[in-house]
């Protein structure tokens, strides 16, 4: 009989192994995707054209 618990145990450690380390490559998958839109979503605010005042006019025009 503890031959068998032994040996239930090991199978219960991989799977609880196994478990952790899908779970952790998933939630690094996650934090990469954030990452990469976060760094595409400042490459889009980057794009948009600041507002200079004319002179003449003394209104706001972009560039």
């Amino acid at each position: 009989m503890p031959p068998l618990i032994a040996f239930a145990g090991a199978l219960g450690g991989l799977a609880v192994v196994r478990w952790a380390y899908k779970t952790a490559v998933r939630i690094n998958r996650e934090l990469e995707e954030a990452r990469l839109a976060r760094v595409a979503e400042a490459t889009q605010k980057a794009d948009v054209p600041t507002l200079r005042r004319d002179p003449v006019t003394g209104a706001y025009r972009p560039g």
